[in-house]
């Protein structure tokens, strides 16, 4: 349980019922899946019947005609196209995620798509019980996401990839690799086939707690070497020292630009909802599968922190994250609200969301108040979201390929660097970030050695939400909130 939240909760919760909701923004993390070190990754059924789930109660909660929030004219059964927009990364298992998610937000329905007769008499019913069809954007991040077990290469960001190197020479990182040496040669007869003697150390330690973590959920005894040896206590320094790991990979109050992935999260919500104003809420739903790194660098820039240690860790799979704009002003087809009259809730909840286990709500950039004023949320994430092409060359030091003069050309794009609160969309020009660019959200991770292996590769793990206990050990280090190993460790 999210204690800092509740006292949020309970204060808002009458306001909330009383609310329009125009537009939603959501941000979900693949199913389960296997070992990122025994590549190709595969969603699992387990995964598909996780991000099923999900869409299933997003449903519930935003689309069917009793929803609880139910987005103000949405089509509750049969799918209207121009009211959805859904992304996700050229990669299998995001992609498959994406798919299984959005049948649960639209399942089949029957014979009420109708018949088709042909001019030669034949009558043509939809096929799979009226299986609904919503197409699902593609954006390129140049590999295969899930079969990586690195991180940052995949933003192609010449700073961020120096800024996450420089984690594996920092005084934090030096000291868990020294002091945990023993903890990981304990494990070592558990991932022995798959990890060297010299791999097995918290160099590694997302990968390793990755592969312990599939096998404690599918493998048998028999494909399960020392599988006495992964106790509860166990399992849980595995995690923890994984959420510590990830998290100063993907994020640095002294080196925002390391967040990268972060900022353009921030940039697409920002423009999805303000196009949403814009348009007079046409398009209501916006829905994008990516990994973890990059909730976590959003996680960090948007000073989540402060609402919740929990927010330090590493989401699990079919996590999501939830912006909400809403109104307390009437709506109809001639009145729309204006900004002044619109705001922004923000929910997370970690693994799959169900009506048993619903999201929470969280105040953002450190403060304490939710929802935000329109223009106030806009403004918190200005202060790091990057929207255009020039600014993201310019933050990442680059200067070739997408970012040469001839791409860029010397024209002034500064109006694609903010988004205003007008309701003007901040990526209508053509400085908006390239599709290859964004996609990095799918598969941003952040340097880490990962198998010994001097490459880089994408880190997009399964998330894992600390408590406040895993992190009592972690010292107030140079990122400000790293999980530290507890003294069994």
């Amino acid at each position: 349980m999210h204690y800092s939240a509740l006292p949020l909760l309970l204060l808002l919760s009458s306001q909330v019922s009383a609310e329009n909701v125009l537009g939603v923004y959501i941000l979900s993390r693949h199913g389960d899946r296997t070992a990122k070190s025994t590549p190709p990754a595969n969603l699992t059924d387990l995964g598909y019947q996780e991000v099923y789930t999900s869409g299933s109660y997003y449903r519930s909660r935003y689309i069917s005609s009793d929803a609880t929030r139910r987005i103000h004219g949405m089509n509750s059964d049969l799918v209207k196209q121009s009211q959805i927009t859904a992304s996700a990364p050229a990669d299998t298992v995001l992609q498959n995620s994406a798919m299984g998610f959005l049948q649960g937000l639209y399942p089949p329905v029957g014979n009420s798509l109708g018949s088709n007769t042909l001019r030669n008499g034949t009558v043509i019913q939809s096929p799979l019980n009226g299986y609904q069809l919503i197409p699902l954007e593609t954006v390129t991040t140049g590999t295969n996401s899930e079969n990586s077990a690195w991180l940052q290469g995949s933003t192609n960001c010449a700073n961020a990839q120096l800024s996450s190197n420089s984690y594996f020479t920092s005084a934090q990182y030096l000291a868990t690799l020294d002091r945990t040496h023993s903890f990981y040669h304990g494990v070592s007869p558990m991932i022995n086939r798959t990890f060297t003697a010299n791999q097995t150390s918290f160099k590694n330690a997302y990968t390793i707690f990755d592969l312990l973590n599939v096998a404690s959920i599918h493998n048998s005894s028999d494909n399960f070497p020392s599988a006495d040896l992964l106790t509860t206590d166990t399992f849980f320094q595995l995690r923890t020292l994984a959420d510590q790991h990830e998290f100063g990979l993907a994020y640095n109050a002294s080196e925002p630009i390391r967040a990268v992935t972060g900022s353009i999260i921030a940039a697409q919500v920002v423009d999805a909802l303000n196009a949403t104003i814009a348009g007079k809420a046409k398009n209501k739903l916006n829905i994008q599968f990516g990994a973890y790194a990059g909730m976590l660098s959003y996680f960090g820039l948007a000073n989540l922190t402060q609402a919740s240690s929990d927010f330090y860790g590493v989401p699990d799979y079919a996590s999501s994250l939830v912006w909400e704009l809403v109104t307390n002003s009437s709506v109809s087809s001639t009145s729309f609200p204006t900004t002044d009259e619109i705001s922004v809730r923000f929910y997370f909840h970690n693994g799959t969301t169900s009506n048993t286990s619903e999201p929470t709500e969280y105040p953002a950039f450190g403060g304490s108040q939710s929802p935000l004023p329109w223009s106030d949320f806009v403004a918190g994430m200005d202060k790091f979201a990057i929207y255009s092409q020039k600014d993201w060359c310019q933050a990442c030091g680059n200067s070739t390929g997408e970012c040469s003069a001839a791409v860029l050309g010397g024209g002034d794009d500064s109006s694609l660097g903010s988004s205003s609160s007008s309701g003007n969309s901040s990526s209508s020009g053509s400085g908006g970030i390239s599709k290859a660019v964004a996609g990095v959200i799918g598969a941003m991770v952040t340097l880490g050695v990962i198998l010994g292996l001097e490459l880089l590769i994408m880190l997009v793990g399964g998330l894992r939400v600390v408590s406040k206990k895993r992190l009592a050990g972690a010292g107030a280090g140079q990122h400000g909130a790293s999980t530290g190993m507890s003294t069994k460790a």
